[in-house]
């Protein structure tokens, strides 16, 4: 676990959640946003690009005492309260992250994970009453939906603004703009609790109020929740519960945030991480999975930190680099870039000796996008497999260093005679894919015999030397 002691850093400290296809980007205040498969394609939650502060919103759980009426919440963010009175700890882990926090005598401990080969997190969150007096608090959690297509949701607010949809049924809040499954649009958003609630609301403009923010929401302030419904505007999902504890009395909720194409199954979900000891076992089945993939690469050197940078946080990066390809994050916008054709082929080298079979995966979607002249796409998208940009006079080659590495370490020279169609149609086996690349680049060469440059090439700064350079 990386250990964060104080709210406040020079900038957000950020941990990727989930191996398979869902992925929750969460700053060390519960700030980011979440994205199935494609960040531009299929965005759950909202960014705002270059916001101050650059992490909101995020997946926030305020509390008030009912008592006093005020109000905080759990991961510092958004009400950022006096820091010589709020205890805080946040601890990014390999697929967790755990921040725990204390004031006015209500500890928390709130633990964000995305479960194995599941397209959901669950948000287990504690609370204890360290006081010897009876405590009645009302509980408020916050996200605030994106409209799927994010560039969309950035530009087209006259369109997008006009065909929102979310509702609470129950215990469970639905995102449901783009669902209609008679026409083809069959996924939706939802959002629940494993507690009964009181309210809800699922309309951002009255659960915060006018000229107010995620740090003073009128419904939070106000201690009970609007009811709202959305069919246009900016939709999210808030639940207002309340919570009577005893002295030292603990309490534990679970909160699930996934997307899906059957109601029915969706509820299944929710019916099982309803049961805390359930999403624990879950974590547990988490935590044992990155124990094991961690144990195939292990080197002792006297230097202890050097140690764990190898045999942790270096392979914990090269994996989560591997799985999101540097798409998505706070500097990169999750809209432009995809999954990097040169890129994704030097990811697969350190994640080789871990995850040979999504490699080989890998190494055919790749292929997917050369084209038959044996040049290919920069990049390609991975909800739709749509390709992007040209032009790049390096990008096909890397293909040749994925591949050869991983017959390397496997052994698998069959996978050489797998069919791959091109990108502009037509197929054949990989290994003519790789020898194509390589007489691209032997066709293209200058006046000196070497390679011409291209478009950026493994320098973008040399875009100016023009189409007759050389590399």
């Amino acid at each position: 676990e990386y250990v964060i002691t104080r709210p406040d850093t020079p900038t957000p400290w950020i941990n990727y959640l989930g191996l398979d296809e869902y992925c929750a980007i969460i700053s060390n205040t519960a700030g980011g946003y979440s994205f199935h498969k494609d960040p531009r394609d299929r965005r759950i939650t909202r960014y705002r690009y270059n916001n101050l502060p650059p992490d909101r919103p995020g997946r926030y759980i305020y509390l008030r005492d009912n008592l006093t009426k005020e109000y905080w919440s759990a991961t510092w963010q958004p009400t950022n309260k006096d820091l010589k009175k709020y205890r805080y700890e946040c601890r990014h882990g390999l697929g967790y992250t755990k921040i725990s926090s204390g004031y006015r005598g209500i500890e928390t401990t709130l633990t964000y994970f995305v479960p194995l080969k599941e397209n959901l997190e669950a948000w287990i969150l504690r609370v204890k009453n360290t006081t010897n007096k009876r405590r009645s608090l009302s509980l408020f959690t916050y996200i605030e939906f994106c409209l799927w297509q994010a560039i969309m949701d950035m530009q087209d607010f006259q369109y997008s603004l006009n065909i929102s949809q979310a509702q609470c049924i129950q215990n469970t809040i639905y995102h449901l703009t783009y669902y209609y499954p008679k026409a083809g649009f069959k996924t939706f958003a939802y959002f629940s609790s494993n507690k009964r609630i009181l309210g809800f609301d699922t309309d951002r403009e009255t659960f915060i109020g006018n000229y107010r923010d995620e740090s003073n929401p009128l419904a939070v302030e106000r201690g009970i929740s609007f009811n709202s419904g959305n069919y246009g505007g900016n939709p999210i999902g808030s639940h207002h519960l309340k919570l009577t504890l005893r002295p030292q009395q603990e309490e534990e909720l679970v909160f699930i945030l996934g997307v899906d194409e059957d109601k029915p199954k969706a509820q299944e979900k929710i019916n099982k991480y309803k049961d805390p000891k359930y999403a624990l076992k879950k974590l547990q089945e988490l935590k044992e999975r990155w124990e094991t993939a961690l144990s195939n690469l292990e080197v002792s050197t006297p230097d202890e930190e050097f140690n764990r940078m190898v045999n942790v946080w270096n392979q914990y990066q090269c994996r989560i680099t591997f799985n999101w390809a540097r798409s998505a994050s706070f500097y990169e916008s999750g809209i432009g870039r995809g999954i990097g054709f040169r890129d994704s082929n030097q990811d697969c080298l350190g994640v080789l000796h871990v995850e040979p079979s999504s490699v080989k995966q890998r190494i055919i979607d790749l292929a997917k996008n050369q084209f038959k002249r044996g040049n290919s796409f920069h990049q390609y998208f991975p909800l739709t497999k749509a390709g992007d940009k040209s032009g790049y006079s390096d990008d096909h080659l890397w293909l040749i260093v994925s591949t050869t590495n991983y017959i390397k370490e496997t052994g698998d020279f069959g996978f050489l005679k797998a069919k791959v169609p091109f990108a502009d149609g037509g197929a054949a086996t990989l290994y003519e894919h790789l020898m194509r690349a390589i007489d691209y680049s032997f066709k293209n060469c200058g006046r000196h015999g070497m390679p011409l440059l291209g478009y950026a090439d493994w320098n973008d700064c040399l875009n100016n030397l023009g189409k007759e350079a050389e590399s």
